[in-house]
C-alpha cells in the first residue's frame, strides 16, 4: 500500500503543472499527500477494524478536509446522509488498493472492492475501476506475470490494454473518469521495468498525475517486491502521525510487499 501513497505524493506536485516526460524530481518542498493517500488509509483502516467503508472514508475525509476532494465528495463527507451519488470518477480507484493486498482470493478482492466503491461511486464505471486496480494488485502480489494480468483485466473488464505509454502519451489530457484513466495507469505499470519506473511513467501522461501514479504504484509494488528506501523515507517524512500509524499497523498485518 506504501507504493500507492508514494506515487500519489510522487504525481501531487504535477497534477495542475502536467509533464510530459519521466525525467523529474522525484520529490520538492512541494510533494504533499493529497485525498488519494488519505482514502486509501481510510480503506485500510476500514479493512483493519473491519467496519464499514463508508464510515471511514467520512471519518478520514472530515479529519483531513484540504486534502485535495471533488466537490461532490466533499459535499458526501458532511452531508447527515451517507448515500452514494453514482460517481465514475477515479476516485473509486485510487483508494482500492488495500483490498487487493488483504484478501485472499480473487472473490473476496471483486466484493470488497465493490463495497468499497459502492460508498459513493455506485456507477458501473466507477465500481468496474476499483475492481480492476485491486485485481491487478491482487494478481501481482501472488506472482502472476504481466501478460496474465493484462489478459484478465481485459478478459473481465473490456479495457483495453494493447497499447503502451509511448502510444498514449502525446495525445492524453487529464481525465478524471475511471474509464478515461485507469487503463492508462495499468498500462503505466505493464510498461514499467521497477517500481520508480512505473511511477514516473504514470505521471509523464500529463494527465490525473497523483491519482494514475497512486493506482500504478500500488500495483507495481505488489508485482516488485521492491520500492527504494529513500522513497520510503520521503513517505515517512511526509505522512502525519495518525496516518503513518494506519499504514504501519496494515502493513504489519498483511505483509509489506516489498
Amino acid at each position: 500500500m506504501i507504493g500507492a501513497i508514494a506515487g500519489d505524493i510522487i504525481g501531487s506536485v504535477f497534477e495542475s503543472r502536467p509533464v510530459k516526460t519521466t525525467d523529474f524530481l522525484l520529490f520538492s518542498k512541494h510533494s504533499r499527500f493529497t485525498d488519494d493517500t488519505v482514502l486509501t488509509l481510510a480503506v485500510a483502516h476500514a479493512i483493519l477494524r473491519q467496519t464499514d467503508y463508508s464510515a471511514a472514508l467520512k471519518t478520514f475525509g472530515a479529519r483531513y478536509p484540504d486534502a485535495g476532494y471533488g466537490m461532490s465528495f466533499l459535499n458526501w463527507i458532511f452531508a447527515e446522509q451517507s448515500e452514494p451519488y453514482n460517481s465514475w470518477g477515479n476516485g473509486s480507484a485510487m483508494r482500492v488498493s488495500p483490498v487487493g493486498f488483504a484478501f485472499s482470493t480473487m472473490e473476496e478482492v471483486l466484493e470488497q472492492a465493490e463495497k468499497s466503491a459502492s460508498a459513493t461511486h455506485n456507477h458501473p464505471e466507477g465500481i468496474k475501476g476499483a475492481q480492476a486496480t485491486a485485481l491487478a494488485v491482487y494478481l501481482a502480489r501472488n506472482g502472476q506475470n504481466k501478460e496474465a494480468i493484462r489478459e484478465e483485466i481485459t478478459r473481465r473488464f473490456g479495457y483495453a490494454l494493447d497499447r503502451t505509454v509511448e502510444d498514449i502519451r502525446p495525445a492524453y489530457r487529464f481525465d478524471v473518469s475511471c474509464q478515461g484513466s485507469v487503463p492508462q495507469a495499468i498500462i503505466a505499470f505493464l510498461d514499467s521495468e521497477n517500481y520508480e519506473d512505473a511511477v514516473r511513467k504514470a505521471v509523464s501522461l500529463g494527465g490525473d498525475s497523483d491519482t494514475q501514479a497512486c493506482i500504478a504504484g500500488g500495483i507495481a509494488q505488489a508485482y516488485y517486491r521492491y520500492i527504494p528506501e529513500s522513497i520510503i523515507r520521503q513517505v515517512h517524512g511526509i505522512l502525519p502521525e495518525p496516518l503513518l500509524l494506519v499504514l504501519q499497523e496494515f502493513t504489519e498485518r498483511f505483509g509489506p510487499y516489498y
